[in-house]
């Protein structure tokens, strides 16, 4: 019905960005034909591995499921706050049978002393809404279910990239474990040579300490990084809904970092394209209608009412004679409520101008990711390079001066610390390479993850079941590709069958 909305026009605030970023990173642009991020960008590393990991992450993870309940709990809310715009209509039975007091005060000489009564009884209300309160209220519902749509696809992409991020780590823990073998195997031919050299009295007992102790002390940071691998590798176990008993990840010596095509987007894009800045938008909105809300408080509150039913001292009910009816209507309005409604509306406006600033402050950080992401990978990639160099450098140094010790040109002590030193380069090419990967992975992230807005439901999609439906109620149509097993939520309790083939 025609009404006046007191909600005021929604604009949300328009921000002057830059035209391009700052940062620059070493991807290989995208063709047009890839101008978008995938919905599944961890394909771009192309590890069968990973792939197989996120696939189970998104289909078990416990967290997740829990986000897609709370969207369908939001849907549920906005069809409660619907509800109150249709007539409520209630149905009564009511049977009784009553004896008094033969004594009983008032009670005249003729009046029986048993009594039976059975009625029956329906009434309907409805309250129009001049106002705009129920649909404004209906309409802030709407925006918090798709706000937490909208948390629903940032919980989805922190999880990838919190599987992706730690799936490096344990890979770079790998590459790490590896060198520390290959080093210790170096290490112990190294030991024989000194041993032998001393046996022909060649080499001094400080020669065999020094090249024991080297050799002990990787030994010891080999079982650090193994430890650490575990650890790494239980922390995924548990995004994959499974025990970290009854999960293994097969090591794999290679750190490999392969070319990604990122597009360049430009940075106005990125206010569509990440689902924390939707939420905050939608968070936006959801108080700009309780401010109508809020001022409709202020205006007379009309209600329509329609009782009746049947009333009999037996069973026959539906006699005209035994009927009872009435019908009527009320308008209130509060005169003084000691500055209760001010003090809604102040609040109201004041949470507005709160998510306004939070929106804010959520789109500067997002820029700030992204630049972060931008730099770090442009930087580590860059270092990885010299790194590698390094690494080359230093193996060379190495087999030189194991050479020139076997000759008897160099002292154990400078062996040793060609050595520390080709170790300590590889250990650090190792890990700069996982820091680009892991970079790659926030960078992709603070981008939206191939996310955009309209993968948000629409107003329309949010109902989750219509007003005269009774069944199929266990759970709502998905929307916006969120799903919950309702038929079936136990499925995923078998904490053991998740990490088994990888």
């Amino acid at each position: 019905m025609p009404g006046v909305d007191l909600a005021p026009a929604y604009d949300p605030p328009q921000f002057v960005v830059p035209g391009s970023w700052r940062g620059s990173s070493p991807f290989v642009e995208a063709r047009p034909s890839d101008a978008e991020i995938r919905s599944e960008w961890w394909r771009l590393f192309h590890d069968p591995v990973l792939n197989r990991i996120e696939d189970q992450a998104m289909s078990a993870n416990a967290d997740l499921q829990a986000a897609a309940e709370r969207f369908v709990q939001a849907r549920d809310l906005m069809m409660k706050s619907r509800s109150h715009m249709l007539p409520q209509v209630n149905v009564g039975l009511g049977a009784s049978d009553n004896k008094q007091s033969e004594n009983a005060l008032f009670r005249g000489p003729l009046n029986p002393i048993y009594d039976t009564s059975v009625s029956d009884s329906g009434i309907a209300s409805w309250e129009p809404d001049l106002w705009y309160a129920l649909r404004n209220e209906t309409r802030a519902k709407t925006y918090l279910a798709q706000q937490k749509a909208a948390e629903y696809a940032l919980a989805q992409l922190s999880l990838q990239a919190e599987i992706a991020s730690d799936y490096f780590a344990l890979r770079g823990y790998d590459a790490q474990e590896s060198i520390y073998q290959q080093s210790i195997a170096y290490y112990k031919q190294s030991l024989d040579i000194v041993n032998q050299r001393y046996l022909g009295k060649i080499a001094s007992e400080l020669d065999v300490a020094r090249a024991k102790a080297l050799l002990y002390g990787t030994e010891a940071k080999e079982l650090e990084v193994q430890g650490q691998r575990e650890v790494a590798e239980h922390a995924i176990a548990i995004l994959v809904n499974t025990s970290p008993a009854g999960f293994k990840i097969s090591a794999a010596r290679n750190l490999v970092i392969t070319p990604l095509k990122i597009p360049q987007r430009l940075p106005s894009t990125l206010l569509e394209r990440r689902p924390d800045i939707a939420a905050a938008e939608r968070e936006m909105a959801q108080a700009n209608r309780e401010i109508g809300v809020a001022r409709a408080a202020f205006f007379p509150k009309v209600e329509f009412k329609l009782d009746g039913g049947f009333e009999d001292r037996g069973i026959n009910l539906v006699k005209l004679a035994n009927s009872f009816w009435s019908y009527g209507s009320s308008v209130s309005m509060p005169i003084f409520d000691g500055g209760l409604r001010r003090a809604q509306l102040q609040r109201s406006w004041s949470v507005y101008r709160e998510t306004e600033d939070k929106y804010r402050s959520i789109v500067l950080n997002s820029f700030r990711e992204v630049e972060d992401g931008l730099s770090l990978t442009n930087r580590l990639s860059a270092s990885a390079q010299k790194l590698e160099a390094a690494v080359a450098a230093a193996l060379q140094t190495q087999n030189l001066t194991m050479d020139l010790y076997k000759g008897g040109l160099n002292s154990s002590l400078d062996l040793i610390y060609a050595q520390v030193a080709t170790l300590t380069a590889r250990i650090d090419a190792a890990q700069t390479k996982t820091r680009v990967l892991k970079s790659r992975v926030d960078l992709i992230r603070s981008l939206g993850g191939g996310w955009d807005r309209g993968k948000l439901p629409s107003d329309d999609d949010i109902q989750p079941f219509d007003a005269l439906q009774y069944e199929k109620l266990i759970k709502p149509q998905p929307v916006g590709g969120i799903d919950v097993p309702a038929e079936n939520n136990n499925l995923n309790n078998d904490l053991t069958k998740a990490g088994r083939g990888l």
